[in-house]
């Protein structure tokens, strides 16, 4: 028996962009500057938390965090993000997307300022307090991926709506550029207040008592944006297409979106009726969903899986990269504060760059080339300039060659976020049943980060020279950077591969790619009032 959609939803898909829209990528988007704050500024801070907790006196280099430490303060985060990922996706779907949505931010903004606050007597206890609110941080973090995804999704019109998504997800740009120049005035700050001599020339004067202030007050900062953001985040309603296909409720998701979209929506409960007799109401185990989406979600699973060991790898380590090519000084050659101050300059020129112009290229381009073309391109280009850095490495370490080692690598970072950084956080958010969107997303975007793990940890250790006394304090001798980079550009062409696994959703309704509109008659579209015909407000 044929139905038509209903008309809540409609009037959703083919709504003009306004007002609200941008609201909406506002109070989602600033959940994710707050994740990438969060996420990236620890490793602004690593090798300030080795010189201030791991002196060894009389050393010849400062004082670095022993590998263990290292993988759990870079690590533990990505293990929280993954949990909380898997868990809030799955109550996404089962309590209602808003219900969520409160909780998530208040557990980062609660973790952010507890991690400012480690305490304790020893460098381990220190470590241990911070890795577990870090931990918890991640949790908080993990739930803000498929939440905001999926309701910029239901929010959005079939139009624009690649746009609006990638532009929740193009904050992170921001929340990485921010981490960074606060780390810089803060530096610069600190190294006006507290003048020290470098690690060389006295090695226990080269880093001041408030140097541990320093760390505290970069951590806590990111608590700032999400809380701002809390009391518009409880103002939203739920979304029309959780409120009528899930929670059965046509009444409340028109009453809804009647005061977003300031337009009289018919309930329509008749057709609600239809859509529980007609719906097969098939979950996430069984055989029907494995047929219809089985593959969908072995194509964004492992997209973002292998996406991530590159993308992660390369950004959490990138101040080892610096180093390794000459951009940041030796350390021994620095005071504490200067070695913060030089790491966050050269990752905020980075971000500057090819982070945050990557991920607007999207914004701009993915309505128009469509979700598929960008993802190939990106990983393409991933490859070629992986293979460009790993093949002739040696000739990029020479000085003469350095800025073009930084342009080659900008551009790597160009084509992740402009390719499949941004689209594959936005397919999951298309593709699945209402009912198991959240869910989906959620397990997409754990198994990213499950890759992030490999990338940070890994990388850890592969990018150890070969020669063991040359290699950092306590690690073993790993393959080199350049044979590290060889692996990434293999990754990435896996990436490429498992692309084809992944459907195009440009231009389609959400029912529609979901098969929630199967058997049904084509309609004609209920056009909307002009925007001059009707004022729209933010969320009431």
């Amino acid at each position: 028996m044929a139905r038509e959609q209903l008309q809540v939803l409609n009037a959703l898909d083919v709504a003009k962009t306004q007002w609200y829209h941008f609201t909406a990528i506002i109070i989602a988007g600033m959940g994710f500057f707050t994740d990438a704050y969060d996420l990236f500024c620890i490793s602004l801070v690593t090798k300030l938390l080795g010189r201030i907790y791991y002196h060894v006196d009389g050393a010849e280099k400062p004082g670095t965090l022993p590998p263990n430490v290292s993988a759990a303060v870079n690590g533990v985060a990505f293990c929280g993000t993954l949990a909380g990922q898997l868990f809030f996706g799955w109550l996404g779907d089962k309590l209602g997307r808003k219900k969520v949505y409160g909780m998530t931010l208040m557990l980062m903004v609660i973790c952010s300022v507890a991690s400012g606050l480690s305490f304790g007597h020893t460098p381990k206890s220190v470590m241990a307090t911070l890795c577990f609110f870090r931990f918890w941080l991640g949790f908080g973090i993990g739930g803000d991926y498929p939440l905001s995804a999926t309701i910029m999704s239901e929010y959005a019109n079939k139009k624009t709506r690649g746009a609006f998504i990638a532009a929740v997800f193009a904050m992170q740009g921001f929340g990485i550029l921010a981490g960074g120049i606060f780390a810089i005035i803060l530096s610069s700050a600190f190294k006006v207040l507290f003048e020290a001599p470098t690690y060389e020339a006295d090695a226990l004067r080269s880093t001041v008592p408030q140097a541990d202030y320093l760390w505290r007050i970069i951590l806590m900062v990111g608590a700032l944006p999400a809380a701002l953001t809390y009391y518009w985040r409880m103002k939203m309603p739920e979304t029309a297409r959780y409120t009528a296909l899930v929670a059965k409720n046509a009444k409340q998701a028109a009453s809804d979106m009647s005061k977003v979209l300031q337009m009289d929506i018919e309930a329509e409960p008749q057709k609600i009726v239809q859509i529980e007799k007609q719906k097969s109401g098939f979950g996430l185990f069984s055989r029907e969903f494995a047929k219809r989406h089985g593959l969908h979600l072995l194509g964004t699973t492992t997209t973002w899986f292998l996406l991530d060991i590159a993308f992660y790898s390369q950004n959490l380590f990138q101040k080892d990269i610096f180093s390794a090519i000459g951009w940041i000084p030796s350390a021994k050659s620095m005071n504490a504060i200067e070695e913060v101050f030089r790491i966050a300059r050269a990752q905020t020129l980075i971000a500057l760059c090819s982070t945050v112009p990557g991920y607007w290229f999207t914004v701009a381009f993915i309505d128009k080339m469509g979700r598929f073309a960008i993802q190939l391109m990106g990983f393409f280009f991933m490859t070629v300039f992986m293979f460009a850095l790993a093949i002739p490495y040696d000739h990029w370490t020479h000085k003469d060659n350095r800025i073009g080692f930084v342009i080659m690598y900008s551009l790597t970072f160009f084509f992740a976020n402009f390719g499949p950084n941004a689209t594959t956080f936005v397919v999951p958010a298309e593709i699945f049943p209402a009912r198991l969107r959240s869910t989906c997303h959620g397990i997409s975007a754990a198994s990213g980060k499950l890759g992030a793990i490999v990338g940070a940890f890994g990388f850890l250790y592969l990018a150890q020279n070969k020669d063991k006394s040359k290699a950092d304090a306590g690690y073993p001798a790993g393959i080199g950077v350049k044979n590290s980079l060889i692996v990434l550009g293999v990754v990435n062409a896996l990436g490429f591969l498992f692309t084809f696994l992944v459907p195009e959703s440009k231009g389609k309704s959400l029912e529609e790619m979901s098969g929630e509109n199967e058997d049904i008659e084509p309609q004609g579209e209920t056009e909307l009032p002009s925007s001059t015909e009707r004022r729209t407000v933010p969320f009431p």
